[in-house]
């Protein structure tokens, strides 16, 4: 078996193994790491030898870590990267480009069509209805979008909403708030199957599948890189965050939200953002908490987004395409249903 992980900002960790009697043999591990010593690479493969099939991630990793002389350096991967490499092996994980996809940008929609699209694609994906996709949102309305299981009056300050024109939806996904005014961020969903990222713990699936997007902004030239669990940032401030759901056909929804010209201000008076939360950021202004991408690249939204679309296509082969008209029908009918109803919007009070 083989199986093949790539840290995210680091060095791919490549893995051979296989099976006998419900337990890994004759493990090798490759890649294009640093290790010091040598000797350590034999430290390693001996670890993972002989461990049962069912061993877990973390449990590999906790052996690799054992087993790793005093001193040894690891540069460009770590005993966790490993653990996720052999995982996959062992459940034959495909990579990116085992897949066919597609990038969809079409015109704008209001943010509760968004919403309902991205449950609708990614069921559409899990049942092998629609290919793996990236979709850049576009929307026609100011929102303050606030995650599956937030409070809604104690994310929102429904006057300052109101005063700043905020309509507030909710969306299927956990995660924070995120505030959407009109040219002043760029969302992306990506809708993909399950195995994409089989082997791999939650954490590792959020750095895996914002890889792309890290790789995007440093050919812009910002030192992008991922902060556990679901933010990305740069040396100056955070950028954006993630947030995952998981159908339970397979099909897996993966979006992010990255600021490029936000208004700290209006966010501090359309959004309540608590003291606890801005304690673990190390600043008591929700401003300076974002590091908008104008500021770093001096660049348009569209020329970025574009950059983001290019970067994409030359690590996936992707072909352009659109919501087909039978999908915009059925997300037209969940918004009807479901996101335009105040018991979904309340289901937090």
């Amino acid at each position: 078996m083989h199986g093949e992980y790539k840290v995210p900002g680091g060095k791919l960790v490549v893995v051979d193994l296989e099976v006998e009697n419900g337990a890994i043999a004759r493990f090798r591990l490759a890649g294009d790491f640093f290790l010091e010593p040598d000797t350590a690479l034999d430290d390693i493969n001996a670890a993972v030898t002989g461990l049962p099939v069912e061993t877990d991630a973390t449990a590999i990793a906790a052996a690799v870590r054992q087993a790793l002389p005093d001193g040894a350096q690891l540069l460009g991967f770590t005993p966790d990267a490993v653990g996720t490499a052999v995982r996959r092996a062992l459940v034959t994980a495909p990579g990116w480009r085992d897949f066919d996809w597609e990038i969809v940008h079409d015109q704008a929609v209001s943010p509760r069509m968004n919403l309902a699209l991205d449950e609708v694609l990614t069921a559409r994906v899990g049942e092998g209805r629609r290919r793996p996709t990236l979709r850049i949102w576009e929307w026609d309305q100011s929102a303050v979008v606030i995650g599956s299981f937030q409070s809604y009056r104690n994310e929102v300050d429904p006057e300052g909403a109101a005063r700043h024109g905020f309509d507030v939806v909710r969306r299927i996904s956990g995660g924070g708030a995120m505030m959407m005014a009109a040219g002043q961020i760029i969302t992306y969903s990506l809708y993909v199957p399950a195995s994409l990222v089989a082997g791999m713990t939650f954490a590792d699936s959020y750095a895996f599948l914002d890889d792309w997007v890290l790789q995007a902004l440093r050919s812009l030239g910002i030192d992008a890189v991922y902060q556990p669990l679901n933010d990305i940032a740069s040396p100056t401030g955070k950028i954006g965050g993630a947030a995952q759901k998981r159908l339970a056909n397979g099909g897996v929804l993966h979006h992010a939200t990255l600021s490029y010209d936000i208004d700290g201000q209006t966010m501090t008076e359309v959004l309540r953002i608590g003291r606890e939360k801005l304690s673990d950021k190390g600043t008591t202004s929700a401003a300076k908490r974002v590091d908008p991408l104008r500021s770093q690249t001096g660049l348009s939204r569209a020329e970025i987004i574009e950059r983001f679309k290019d970067t994409f296509r030359s690590l996936t082969g992707a072909e352009d395409g659109a919501v087909a008209t039978d999908e915009l029908a059925d997300a037209e009918a969940l918004v009807e249903s479901k996101f335009a109803t105040e018991a979904w919007l309340q289901r937090v009070p």
